[in-house]
């Protein structure tokens, strides 16, 4: 570094030198008369000298060429501004400055702002093959990039860096860019001519460049590179450029997440801190997909500690390491236990007292639990539930937040009956505790151990077929991450008792979404079949965010809806269910859905027609 820094500086007493006899050459038209040649190569050494010991207290030699830009050049012309007035002024001290002509003075410091400033913005240029692109990277793949905002900008710079990828135009809708020029690059059109655009310039790949953009917008420029027979890849989310953890050139292949017609989830950051922060938080379930993300989120707000409480020991381990190598800075402890194990709640409530306890901890596959293993499902739902929440109102704690799931709507299945029990202890617990007991329900997240695209994903992997129970089948989505986020922005709004249901968007069609995973996987159907396997026990064929008997409440905020749901009216509701899960009897699926009916007087069959009180689904992907 030290001989990179010494290299430039010596390139800049060069550059001043120069400029001071150009600047002679330049007064006397190339015709410098013998005496001032003798001012000229007599007074070049002070002159240089000057600029030299003003480039150097002035920190020119901090930045880095590659990277010069307009910060540089305004370092660059004051540095020379100051040594302009130096020069003259140090030359009169010694009564020297009378024999230079006044010209010389001005001309002088422009000439060295352009010799610097040039050279720099001509390395930047070479190193990111600017110059003759096609020349310095003749390997590259010719590229569309879909969008010419700022962060198309910022991808130009990065990629032009790079040996992959040559930008050949850019696509915007906005009319005031179209003829206009991003970097070097021209916008072309809109994005709706993206087929005729990689027609005429042969190119095969494109890069949609809009993270700040609608998910329909998104989604409706990967339908036109798709419909052209483009590889498309996109720039990361917004929030992570922002955050710093991926560079805008760290490109991904388009994922199904991008085309739910999902916006960002907008939190009360504020009130998310003052409910997390330096608080003890207790995640069970903390190894799942939803409980690691949660502990994710947490992390975000200066939690006092993250208490990690898992089943699991691998899913444990993997998520105490995550922490350990990206987040040290995050008190964690990793505690393995059974949520439905007292003894062991007891011990890790009386060591480390949290404060909040985020109950993620469930049993999730519908078929699993219908028959064979319905009485297991109902305990470690349900009574996992009755005992950290008892285990949390007996410690005084501020929050016990509920994770359930659209599945407790009017059930029609073992896991949904469960889950719709697990809120009715919720319920029943709150009566005159002071923990607040809230409750959050959504549907289906995307990447779950519970969801049907790690399943699609191994099927494509394996030529197929792609197995999917019926035509008709739709399920509400989000992603993991935005599923955590409003359970969060849920817990810190609860006030006890309520039922918090996420807006879950429009349902998507099952069978669509198979053929959306297919396309992105760079297949057909022709390559890929779909198959229908026909309705797994349990299995319904819609789901839906309320019951019919609930009405729903708006919150604060846009996503986050309360429902209006029955309240438990057994009031020996707990007693009866702790007596029951310790000895259940004949635990068989029969005599299971028997016991769930008695408590869940909503649990039975649905119709096979969409709800009436839901528009038809606009949402096909």
């Amino acid at each position: 570094m030290r001989t990179r820094r010494l290299l430039v500086f010596l390139h800049d007493v060069i550059a001043a030198a120069l400029a001071w006899c150009a600047a002679f050459l330049l007064r006397f038209n190339f015709d410098i008369p013998p005496e001032y040649e003798f001012v000229m190569f007599g007074l070049v050494l002070g002159a240089t000298g000057i600029y030299a010991a003003v480039f150097w207290v002035m920190g020119l030699y901090r930045g880095l060429w590659r990277y010069a830009s307009l910060p540089d050049l305004q370092r660059i012309v004051v540095a020379v501004g100051i040594g302009a007035l130096a020069v003259p002024a140090v030359l009169s001290l010694v009564q020297l400055s009378a024999a230079v002509p006044r010209t010389v003075y001005v001309l002088t410091p422009l000439l060295v702002v352009v010799l610097m400033g040039a050279s720099r913005l001509a390395y930047r240029a070479w190193r990111e093959g600017r110059l003759l692109p096609i020349i310095a990277k003749p390997h590259a793949t010719p590229v569309l990039v879909l969008g010419a905002g700022a962060t198309a900008a910022a991808l130009l710079r990065d990629l032009a860096a790079g040996a992959r990828w040559r930008v050949v135009g850019l696509l915007d809708d906005d009319a005031g860019k179209q003829g206009g020029e991003v970097a070097g690059i021209k916008v072309l059109g809109k994005v709706e001519h993206v087929s005729a655009m990689a027609e005429k310039l042969g190119v095969s790949h494109a890069v949609i460049a809009m993270p700040s953009a609608t998910h329909q917008e998104r989604k409706r420029a990967l339908d036109l590179c798709t419909a052209a027979d483009l590889a498309v890849m996109t720039v990361p989310a917004l929030s992570d450029i922002v955050a710093g953890k991926v560079s805008v050139s760290s490109l991904r292949p388009v994922e199904l997440d991008d085309l739910l017609g999902r916006d960002p989830v907008q939190l009360d950051d504020a009130g998310l801190r003052g409910f997390l922060d330096s608080k003890t938080v207790l995640v069970t379930g903390a190894g799942g997909s939803i409980g690691s993300e949660l502990c994710r989120q947490i992390a975000r707000f200066s939690p006092a500690r993250i208490v990690l409480f898992e089943n699991a020991e691998f899913a444990l381990y993997s998520i105490e390491q995550e922490f350990r190598d990206r987040a040290a800075g995050v008190a964690v402890s990793a505690v393995l236990g059974d949520a439905k194990d007292a003894r062991r709640v007891q011990e890790v409530f009386a060591r480390y007292a949290p404060q909040v306890v985020f109950h993620a901890a469930a049993y999730k596959h519908v078929p699993l639990m219908e028959d064979e293993n319905a009485f297991q499902g109902v305990a470690n739902n349900v009574l996992a539930t009755l005992t950290v929440g008892r285990a949390a109102r007996r410690a005084a704690c501020e929050r016990f937040v509920l994770i359930s799931t659209d599945k407790a709507v009017n059930p029609t299945n073992v896991m949904g009956a469960s889950k719709r029990l697990a809120e009715l202890v919720c319920q029943a617990l709150q009566a005159g505790s002071g923990t607040q007991f809230v409750i959050v329900r959504f549907g289906n997240v995307l990447g779950s151990t519970g969801s049907v695209v790690p399943r699609f994903r191994e099927q494509i992997a394996r030529g197929g077929p792609v197995t999917v129970t019926h035509r008709d089948i739709e399920r509400y989505f989000m992603s993991i991450p935005e599923a955590a986020q409003l359970v969060l922005q849920a817990g810190a709004m609860g006030k006890g008792g309520e039922i918090f249901v996420l807006d879950m968007g429009e349902p998507v069609k099952i069978a669509d979404m198979a053929r959306q995973m297919i396309r992105l996987s760079g297949f057909s159907e022709a390559d890929i079949r779909i198959e229908y396997t026909g309705l797994r026990p349990g299995e319904k064929l819609y789901e839906e965010p309320l019951a019919d008997s609930e009405t729903t409440l708006p919150t604060p905020h846009p996503k986050l809806r309360i429902a209006r749901a029955r309240a438990p009216e057994n009031a020996k509701l707990l007693e009866e269910l702790l007596v029951w899960l310790a000895d259940p009897g004949d635990s068989g699926p029969a005599a299971v859905r028997t016991q769930l009916h008695r408590w869940v007087s909503e649990y039975g069959a649905q119709s096979e027609q969409p709800p009436s009180n839901r528009k038809e689904s606009s949402q096909r992907l």
